[in-house]
């Protein structure tokens, strides 16, 4: 009877951990920092590859374009521009995911989650990502690669912490925006070589940029 008790009383908590006890990953997944380059690029074609990231527990498909299209949009391209000038393309060419302190875990498990209860974190989710951003003219002729890296923790805990179901995607996003903000100040500083070049070699003949109606073409 004390055994099934146990279990009973294991299982309401790591459903709430699992569910409505903890924090929502709403805002800083969808957060992108503001941070505008004094002198913008034209507005680009954007693709991304995940490489390694693919492989992560937390990873999802659109993620890595999501984040890169929201930066670009906030931070990097002309909002005005209604054609493409060239493009940008994010490689993830290193990804590492850790889970902190998991040992930890049977202790947790010993003192039926106790520790959790009090505030203790279960486990931390860690990646380390290294990514480059590819800018290129709309002939496709590379301009600049610039690199960064990021590393994003998401801890699963009780009250202030993150569920065990979306911890592993708020690591991998936080990596990845870090990436993203260590490359930002490498195109703020080749924004005046980069800006002529793209615009020299005229619009992207086949634009996926929907293009605003009542904006003027440049």
């Amino acid at each position: 009877m004390k055994s099934k008790l146990y279990f009973i009383y294991i299982i309401l908590l790591i459903s709430g951990l699992i569910s409505g006890s903890c924090r929502s990953a709403k805002v800083p997944l969808a957060a992108t920092p503001s941070a505008p380059l004094q002198k913008r690029l034209p507005a680009v074609e954007l693709s991304t590859d995940p490489g390694p990231l693919a492989a992560s527990d937390g990873f999802l498909p659109d993620e890595p374009l999501r984040l890169l299209r929201s930066e670009m949009q906030n931070n990097v391209a002309d909002p005005t521009d209604s054609a493409t000038y060239g493009y940008a393309r994010l490689v993830v060419t290193h990804a590492r995911a850790h889970r902190l302190q998991r040992g930890f875990q049977a202790v947790q498990m010993v003192l039926l989650l106790t520790p959790t209860l009090l505030g203790m974190p279960l486990e931390t989710y860690q990646t380390d990502v290294t990514a480059e951003l590819q800018v290129s003219d709309a002939q496709g002729r590379l301009l600049g690669t610039y690199a960064g890296t990021g590393t994003g923790r998401a801890q699963v805990a009780m009250y202030y912490g993150y569920a065990q179901n979306t911890a592993p995607r708020l690591a991998d996003v936080l990596a990845l925006r870090g990436a993203l903000a260590r490359i930002r100040p490498q195109l703020d500083t080749a924004a005046a070589r980069l800006r002529p070049l793209l615009l020299a070699r005229g619009p992207v003949d086949n634009p996926t940029l929907p293009a605003p109606a009542g904006r003027a073409r440049r």
